[in-house]
């Protein structure tokens, strides 16, 4: 195995960029947490690292693109899956006329819906988290996802979705947000203006809890 490169270090994990039988890869290692106790800090991670793999392979079988998985190894607390060499949608989205944000959100909006159908929450729906190459998306990291048929969980990651683009998008956000809703209505169906909905009242909220953390909107 190559050498491998440090491309991004978050709160939970460390990437790494390296090479995996011929395969240009990425390494996710959840790094551990020394306030917690040694025990019950490897119980959550390897969890989580085995949480993670099962929901991006669960959504590319339903259909919606995420990495192919290579390995998963539970001591090491990490996954090893293809790279994906595309630009975050929060990038280019700036720079996207009214057109190719239609079809775009439109395909994003779809593609949600058919994870919320499969029973998959993504858990950290952003821009920052949809890849996009020669015009296809990736939908990544999952790392805060989960299974759940969950009202709440389905309409708080839409709502983290209409935030993402309000604070980093606004100029834009109204027609992403249209495109994305009808899409995923259209693809759900029954349903779906329920969790539309409810995506309305966590807004009015004006706050959520996910995972221990409260956002303020």
């Amino acid at each position: 195995m190559a050498d491998l490169k440090l491309i991004k270090r978050g709160a939970e994990a460390e990437l790494y960029r390296g090479e995996w039988l011929g395969f240009d890869a990425i390494f996710k290692r959840r790094v551990r947490k020394a306030y917690r106790n040694a025990d019950l800090d490897r119980l959550i991670r390897s969890t989580r690292t085995s949480l993670e793999a099962k929901l991006l392979s669960g959504a590319k079988r339903i259909g919606v693109p995420t990495p192919v998985i290579y390995s998963v190894d539970l001591h090491k607390t990490e996954i090893v899956m293809s790279y994906i060499d595309g630009t975050t949608l929060k990038k280019l989205l700036p720079d996207m006329g009214d057109a190719e944000i239609n079809v775009i959100f439109s395909v994003v909006g779809d593609c949600v819906a058919k994870l919320h159908r499969g029973g998959i929450v993504h858990g950290d729906l952003t821009t920052s988290n949809i890849l996009v190459i020669n015009g296809k998306i990736f939908f990544i990291d999952f790392g805060l996802g989960e299974y759940t048929e969950s009202l709440e969980a389905r309409g708080v990651d839409i709502h983290l979705m209409r935030r993402a683009l309000e604070s980093s998008h606004y100029q834009s956000s109204r027609l992403a947000y249209q495109s994305f809703a009808e899409a995923y209505s259209k693809t759900l169906g029954d349903g779906a203006e329920e969790v539309l909905r409810r995506v309305g009242e966590i807004r009015r909220r004006g706050r959520y809890v996910d995972g221990g953390r409260c956002m303020v909107d």
